[in-house]
């Protein structure tokens, strides 16, 4: 039996090879592999020998022969095959552990120049790889270290051999790396703007590659998806960003469903906005609870209870069968009140205190998610994890649609006061709560706020009329008066009459783009009605 070796990444080779040398496997390999292996005092054959044609163009060319793909390429069932290779004088070769050239990690570096990323470009490796694994019936080809320790398992077990089942699971596993390595390649020199780039610099850069070619992992299989007639299932990125929706750990509940994955993300992205922190007051602790991808309450307090509490009364109706997200450790006795008071899908924290999670196994079908919030700074300070999708996808018919993300925070500095009437302090912070709030909201997006509490939501409307007054029909509903309140729009007031609207319902401070050509009629009747309005000159449309 005999195993080629060579590796980029060296992680647990040496060990792997002993145990295969253990077995009966005569070591082929390569460069740095062979000499590594050599120094684990490991009888290793150089590919040169078996070749016998030195590596050349500083290693650009070693394994691209026929004595190496003829080796692997050969069907022992096949005797035309095997007399070819007797005829040439090849030996066959059985089992390949190959990983490549560190193009991702390389380009992932800030100022990676394109001579540096050519270089990283694998040739042989992904050639061998490929011929291995086409093989499959007869050559068993590893493609990462987090296969052997099971592969080595099976050969002590089979004297050797792999089964069938694992042999196609690796082969598989191997076009899937080849498919990942050349798009990770294809996406970033499609991205190059050449003419713009200087020489021995980090090339110019557009955030839209000539071919977007997107790999996604299927994390598993859905009962079914928006609707039980339609298939579904979860696939998530292969190195997912830090405290994004694709990290959680879910500790209880049933199996989540396609609507609760969407929900879900809604809540996280949305509820991630303020920071966690000890010493922040009133912000030390947000919720937000989400119905139907909409943000139906959302609320600031001093404990994970107190934001809850003001974030339920927003809107209780909408928060039954709800997603509860929170940006602070949930306590037992918050957790106690949630299953008591409401029907809840799925429940996220950063943590979970030991006694949150006895009084939530009392409801063992609600779909617990805990997602870690990152690293230390220096200096000691937990940092908001701030990973977020580069692009967002949208598919259309034959076709897609990407963008950057929607990732803009609005600080006070950016606010322009455009009324005689100046906004409070307490009033300038419930619009900049109120703004975050409605970035969020499908539009048109009218949100009434105050003491860091939403009182009313208007989402998804085709008029920001009817926005405005379905988010005060919900704060009635909800016995909350909106007087006093801050209201937030997520685009422009084209016209008077839907600010004319939001000031009858009781907002006395509005915070909305600006950016129409009506502007100043828009001004004109906030100063008429007696109101501060802000612009925030971000618009924030979510369709």
């Amino acid at each position: 039996m005999k195993a080629l070796i060579s590796v980029s990444d060296k992680t647990g080779i040496a060990d792997f090879a002993k145990e295969l040398h253990a077995l009966g496997f005569e070591l082929l390999s390569t460069g740095g592999t062979a000499r590594l292996l050599t120094e684990a005092g490991l009888p290793v054959r150089e590919v040169a020998d078996v070749t016998h044609f030195p590596e050349m163009l500083g290693g650009r060319v070693k394994t691209l022969h026929p004595a190496i793909h003829g080796a692997l390429l050969a069907r022992r069932d096949v005797p035309a095959h095997m007399a070819a290779l007797k005829e040439q004088g090849i030996e066959p070769i059985d089992l390949v552990v190959i990983n490549l050239y560190p193009f991702e990690a390389t380009v992932a570096r800030e100022h990676c120049t394109l001579p540096e990323a050519i270089e990283n470009i694998d040739i042989g490796g992904p050639a061998m790889v490929r011929s291995a694994a086409k093989n499959w019936r007869d050559v068993a080809v590893l493609t990462d270290a987090s296969q052997y320790p099971a592969v080595l398992e099976e050969l002590k077990q089979g004297a050797g051999c792999l089964s069938e089942a694992t042999r196609f699971a690796l082969a598989v596993a191997a076009f899937n790396r080849v498919a990942q390595y050349d798009a990770a390649i294809s996406n970033w020199l499609s991205a190059i703007d050449f003419d713009a780039s200087a020489p021995g610099a980090a090339p110019v850069r557009t955030p839209f590659p000539a071919q977007s070619n997107a790999c996604f992992v299927r994390a598993g299989t859905l009962r079914y998806g928006e609707n039980p007639h339609q298939q579904a299932a979860y696939y998530r990125e292969l190195a997912p960003a830090p405290g994004t929706l694709a990290t959680a750990q879910q500790l209880q509940g049933k199996e989540l469903s396609y609507n609760n994955i969407a929900d879900a993300d809604a809540a996280w992205e949305c509820v991630r906005q303020w920071q966690a922190s000890a010493g922040q007051g009133e912000e030390a602790a947000a919720c937000v609870i989400v119905k139907h991808a909409n943000p139906c309450g959302v609320a600031l307090g001093a404990s994970a209870m107190q934001a809850y509490d003001k974030a339920f009364r927003c809107d209780p109706a909408s928060a039954f069968g709800g997603i509860i997200a929170f940006n602070t450790p949930l306590d037992g006795a918050t957790a106690a009140e949630i299953i008591a008071r409401q029907f809840v899908e799925v429940l996220m924290a950063p943590a979970f205190a030991p006694d949150a999670l006895q009084a939530l196994a009392a409801k063992p079908n609600v779909r617990v998610l805990r997602i870690a919030l990152g690293g230390v700074q220096p200096g000691g300070a937990t940092p908001w994890a701030r990973g977020h999708n580069a692009l967002e996808f949208k598919r259309i018919g034959g076709g897609l649609l990407l963008q950057t993300g929607d990732h803009h925070t609005l600080r006070e500095e950016d606010l322009q006061v455009v009324t005689q009437r100046q906004p409070t302090p307490e009033q300038v912070r419930d619009a900049l709560f109120a703004w975050r709030v409605a970035q969020f909201v499908k539009s048109n997006a009218i949100v009434f706020c105050k003491g860091g509490m939403t009182m009313g939501v208007g989402a998804g409307q085709m008029s920001r009329l009817d926005s405005a007054r379905i988010a005060a029909i919900k704060a009635q509903a909800a016995k909350l008066s909106l007087a006093g309140t801050v209201a937030a729009s997520d685009a422009f007031f084209p016209f008077r009459d839907g600010l004319d609207v939001v000031i009858d319902q009781g907002a006395e401070c509005v915070i909305q783009p600006g950016g129409s050509i009506r502007d100043q009629e828009v001004i004109d009747a906030a100063n008429e009605r007696g109101i501060a309005m802000l612009f925030s000159g971000v618009r924030h449309f979510r369709h």
